[in-house]
């Protein structure tokens, strides 16, 4: 479970880092989705645990661990793209879009930007856990309860 976790996370690190560069770090839970539930199933595939709430169990330690990772890569991203904005664009971004009679600081930007990082990541670690055991109960389904018991397989 820890490698899969550390695999998904790594993924999710560079994903959610990019993402919450360009756009925001309120897009990591898009990435939570898939990569939680691709955790989940990674650890039936290793592991191959005997039962269903093993698996499930550990899928969603699995994605709960490469939540924390993301979680990391959301706050970076967040970081990078406070120091990048400024509040002159952000003024053009306003108005382009027609809301007027808004005037932010950097000071604003900053708590902005960390705070949907930190809100987003803290969602994700909890969305990812969920995945990660969903991931584990469709491994179970599709491959585990199929396979033969120890006991009976003949040397």
């Amino acid at each position: 479970m820890v490698k899969s976790g550390i695999i998904f996370g790594i993924v999710g690190f560079v994903l959610v880092l990019g993402s919450a560069v360009i756009f925001s770090p309120l897009c990591a839970p898009c990435w939570g989705l898939i990569l939680g539930l691709a955790a989940g199933y990674l650890v039936g595939v290793f592991e191959k645990p005997t039962n269903n709430s093993n698996v499930i169990k550990r899928g969603a330690i699995a994605g709960a661990i490469a939540g924390g990772l993301v979680l990391v890569g959301a706050l970076i991203g967040g970081i990078i793209n406070a120091s990048i904005l400024n509040p002159a664009d952000m003024a053009q971004i306003y108005e382009w879009l027609g809301v007027s009679g808004y005037s932010l600081d950097q000071t604003t930007i900053w708590a902005g930007q960390l705070g949907s990082a930190v809100c987003g990541g803290l969602l994700n670690v909890v969305l990812m856990a969920g995945m990660g055991a969903a991931g584990g109960a469709l491994w179970w389904q599709i491959q585990g309860k199929n396979k033969p018991a120890e006991s009976s397989i003949q040397y």
